[in-house]
């Protein structure tokens, strides 16, 4: 299942965004206002809930830097990444676009299509707060 938000622009560099997306403290500001838990687990790890979803690890993994952050689950049991995707716009700005890649079964996909839909769009919408 792919799914992808829609692109915005923020008022930030590339090098800025990229930074701060590496970063996992900054995560609990792009999360909506129905999180349950956020919790920092390490560097490059941190654990959040949604309301009525269950909890989810994710990890950090490698990037291109000033374009691209990589996010991965720490469970093998939800297969997933979430990428943000960036490109730079000029020297303060820059377009972002999260794009969700999982492995689920059917049944599973369409449980969660549209609430991961809205939760990636969040993330995006508020990646002016970082």
């Amino acid at each position: 299942m792919n799914l992808e938000s829609p692109k915005v622009t923020v008022e930030k560099s590339a090098e800025y965004l990229f930074n701060a997306l590496s970063d996992v403290k900054n995560y609990e500001k792009l999360m909506p206002e129905n999180i349950a838990k956020f919790e920092v687990l390490g560097d490059d790890i941190f654990n959040f809930g949604l309301k009525g979803m269950p909890e989810i690890k994710l990890r950090l993994k490698e990037g291109n830097p000033h374009s691209k952050v990589n996010l991965a689950a720490a469970s093998d049991k939800l297969p997933f990444t979430l990428t943000a995707n960036l490109e730079s716009v000029s020297e303060a700005s820059t377009s972002v676009q999260l794009q969700f890649e999982g492995d689920f079964n059917p049944m599973m996909a369409m449980m969660i299509k549209g609430p991961i839909s809205k939760f990636i769009e969040t993330l995006a919408q508020n990646m002016n707060k970082l």
